[in-house]
């Protein structure tokens, strides 16, 4: 990942891809209506210790409801862009324990993981 795959800067590719997945929600999970996004930030730090890439997102808009789908679509999509350019190194790789840390807002309120 350090010295940029065959397909170009692995990091900063999966980060695009993952802003645009967020973007993307309501064309890919059903029912999930469109919200007009302000924010979409999406972090990939490098484990060398775990051999693994740690990625998170943060979605922010101006209204009454919540962006979890979106923060956990950008998510999967960066990590799915991590494996596809990188699958001709290591087609072993895993994508595991996708899952909500912190949502404030939306009809349900605050939620943070233990």
């Amino acid at each position: 990942v350090e010295g940029g795959a065959k397909k170009g800067d692995v990091l900063s590719v999966a980060r695009l891809a993952g802003i645009m997945g967020a973007k993307r929600t309501p064309d890919l999970i059903p029912l999930c209506h469109p919200l007009s996004l302000t924010s979409v930030k999406v972090d990939l730090t490098v484990d060398k210790a775990r051999d693994a890439i740690d990625i998170s997102a943060t979605c922010r808009l101006k209204g009454r409801t919540g962006v979890e789908m979106e923060a956990l679509t950008a998510v999967a999509v960066a990590a799915l862009t991590v494996y596809d350019m990188c699958k001709a190194v290591d087609r072993g790789m895993r994508i595991t324990d996708i899952r909500l840390i912190h949502k404030a807002g939306g009809k349900s309120g605050e939620f943070r993981a233990d």
